[in-house]
């Protein structure tokens, strides 16, 4: 399954920061961020909750960028 998030992050740095954070998050198959559009579209893995998978996403990326924001 596929979804896409709007995202906000200041610095084109740290999108990418937060798009391997992303990747690094159990559940998720893969991640695409664009510090153009503000979106990260994420593949997640078979029988995983998105909701649940995208909670911990955000928890990740507020380690390395704490005023970040995924728009769930």
């Amino acid at each position: 399954m596929k979804k896409t998030y709007k995202v906000e992050v200041d610095c084109a740095a740290c999108a990418e920061k937060m798009q391997d954070a992303i990747r690094a998050t159990e559940g998720v198959k893969d991640a695409t961020l664009s510090f153009m559009t503000l979106k990260v579209k994420v593949e997640f893995e078979e029988g995983v909750d998105p909701e649940a998978v995208m909670q911990a996403a955000r928890k990740n990326c507020k380690k390395i960028e704490d005023d970040m924001e995924i728009i769930l």
